[in-house]
């Protein structure tokens, strides 16, 4: 059966109304700190770092829709004023030096522009003030450990659990940071490449075997805080999620305590147990 233009129209204006009812609906009822259903933007900032990323983003998509819409208007008036039909015979005219000056000079400017803020946000983000708190973070196949030099000899594991969620993000153990601090996080690898990734804190660093990488956060609102190994390591590499709980200076306090003893009688599980976890 046909459809006419105007049917067809009014049921892609309806799919789309529709469309934008769930994404606003689902973007309305996230959580900070996970995904959102229908999610079209960036994660919601919880560190400065994160502010800096969003607000060079928005810079950014502003510079490239504006690129992209007058080089779309010069193709238009190409198409339409100098197709054959409308321009029979064409110009002879070979310089124009205003127009060269321009199209090399515009650019530039463009690129400095955009260069300013990323160095900024580069050194940012290399820079590591003084912590307050470091947490070494080892990717293992398939599953993280953390261990907190600052507080003691303790390292446990963080194993995705099937019952908890968010689904896929939910861990038995997660990492536990204070609010408002410094968190200097070192990675290395035990087995092959991973990548430690949190996109609410801007974080994202490889953990390499026989190398210690450092990044550093500092989380500006408590909660949960979900991200994901970013890194191909393996067939589990879909599972190997990273929580981080963020509470204040006396919770954290009193979870250390907790987790000195916890993890003294208890330490670190094995490969053998781990694997079993993850299956």
């Amino acid at each position: 059966m046909r459809m006419s233009k105007g049917l067809f129209g009014r049921h892609l204006l309806g799919l789309a109304m529709v469309g934008a009812v769930l994404a606003i609906g689902g973007t309305a009822h996230a959580e900070v700190g996970q995904p959102a259903p229908w999610e079209y933007t960036l994660q919601e900032s919880a560190s400065e770092v994160m502010d800096f990323i969003r607000t060079f983003h928005n810079w950014l998509l502003a510079i490239i829709t504006v690129v992209t819409l007058f080089v779309l208007a010069l193709l238009v008036i190409v198409v339409v004023k100098f197709n054959a039909k409308a321009n029979p015979v064409p110009s002879k005219t070979t310089h124009n030096t205003l127009i060269e000056v321009a199209w090399t000079l515009i650019p530039v400017l463009i690129l400095v522009a955009i260069s300013i803020p990323s160095f900024k946000l580069l050194f940012l983000e290399l820079d590591v003030p003084k912590p307050d708190l470091t947490v070494k973070a080892t990717g293992k196949q398939w599953y993280w450990s953390y261990a907190y030099p600052d507080n003691g000899k303790f390292e446990f594991d963080s194993l995705m659990d099937k019952d908890k969620q968010p689904r896929l993000l939910g861990v038995d153990n997660e990492m536990v940071v204070p609010v408002n601090k410094v968190i200097r996080v070192q990675t290395t690898g035990a087995d092959v490449i991973h990548a430690f990734a949190l996109p609410a804190f801007g974080v994202k660093i490889d953990a390499i075997p026989g190398r210690l990488n450092e990044t550093w956060f500092k989380a500006t609102k408590t909660g949960m805080f979900y991200g994901q190994c970013s890194e191909l390591c393996g067939k589990d590499h879909a599972f190997m999620p990273i929580a981080i709980r963020v509470v204040s200076d006396q919770e954290f306090a009193s979870w250390v305590e907790g987790a000195k003893k916890k993890f003294a009688t208890n330490p670190s599980n094995s490969y053998a147990s781990a694997g079993q976890a993850a299956q």
